[in-house]
């Protein structure tokens, strides 16, 4: 239970560096994360997670952490990269990807890593955990495909990236509700989080200025936490009180009046307000602090430079880009023989 629950930590931390590529000092970011993790997302964890905790005593779903972790790393990656700053110019106006092949192979072993992330939360092999499985996969496929038509519906061409973005706000999208909703719902699910998210990042960011502002380097706002908001809302409407009773092993979790899944949703939308607000103030004061003792940022040289001025290593090493002396190439012609032979060296 202790690693089980110090991955799902450690997987926050990584979502939230995602917003954060390209221009945090690393000694920066080696103190915030023992400070983050103590003061913003133990806190959401506890209050959401813990029997005793304050969300938990209200009834809050949060199956596998669509709010503990999606929602608090997109809230929080974005509120970092608001108090770090953008990245360089030239690495906004083009940043495409390295190796597209790699991205696919990572994204797979996402998708599948995702049946021990949602799978394993009833901590036991089950009828829940199988469902949860099912579902995992389902609403991640329906959203993968949603996202893809809309690319063609509007921009006239499918796209890898497209594909991996609609199949992780699928896989964030169904976290919150995945072993306690119906097939049919993961369904429904994964339409949206293949629809909504999609509209907030190709439309409505573009339309926002503030979000234009912010540096969010790998769109965590839209695919965590637009996408986390979206589970938690919708777990609220589609959570089947049965499978809850199932999950929860709580006998009267609700029943299926409408009144209890209004006063569910109410649940749910208080749990989204006290994770972004805890994460917003607790993300603010901790970078705040941070550069009173080192800075936020790299450096203007090490922004241009890059990993080489930072580590002392090229992350990709091309054709002798890794090598860290300059090294002198003699040219020298020499003309000699009767066919006036040229030899370069």
């Amino acid at each position: 239970m202790v690693y089980f629950q110090f991955v799902f930590a450690a997987i926050t931390l990584i979502l939230i560096a995602g917003a954060l590529l390209g221009r945090m000092n690393f000694h920066a970011w080696m103190i915030f994360v023992p400070l983050w993790l103590t003061f913003s997302y133990t806190i959401t964890a506890y209050s959401i997670w813990c029997p005793t905790g304050w969300l938990a005593k209200k009834g809050i779903i949060d199956y596998s952490g669509g709010y503990v972790i999606h929602l608090s790393s997109g809230v929080a990656g974005f509120t970092a990269a608001f108090w770090v700053g953008p990245r360089a110019n030239k690495d906004r106006e083009r940043f495409p990807p390295n190796n597209i092949l790699l991205m696919l192979a990572g994204a797979g072993l996402l998708w599948m890593g995702w049946t021990g992330f949602n799978g394993g939360d009833p901590y036991t092999v089950s009828v829940d955990a199988s469902l949860a499985v099912l579902n995992t996969h389902v609403c991640t496929a329906t959203s993968l495909l949603v996202w893809l038509l809309l690319d063609i519906m509007f921009f006239g061409k499918p796209s890898v990236i497209g594909a991996i973005q609609g199949m992780i706000t699928g896989l964030v999208c169904i976290t919150p509700a995945a072993g306690v909703v119906q097939g049919w719902a993961a369904i429904i699910m994964g339409i949206l989080s293949g629809s909504i998210p999609w509209y907030t990042m190709m439309v409505l960011h573009k339309k926002i200025s503030f979000l234009k502002h912010v540096d969010d380097t790998m769109a965590i706002f839209h695919t965590h936490a637009i996408a986390g908001s979206l589970g938690g809302i919708l777990t609220g409407i589609f959570a089947e009180p049965k499978l809850c009773r199932i999950f929860y092993l709580v006998p009267d979790f609700h029943d299926n009046r409408a009144g209890a899944g209004f006063k569910q949703l109410g649940v749910q939308l208080l749990g989204i307000l006290f994770v972004v607000f805890v994460n917003v103030i607790m993300t603010s004061i901790i970078c705040v602090l941070i550069r009173l003792v080192v800075p936020l940022r790299l450096s203007e040289e090490e922004l241009s430079t890059g990993d080489d001025a930072i580590h002392g290593e090229e992350a990709y090493a091309l054709w002798g880009d890794g090598e860290n002396a300059d090294q002198e190439i003699p040219h020298s012609t020499k003309s000699g023989g009767a066919g006036g032979q040229v030899e370069m060296a």
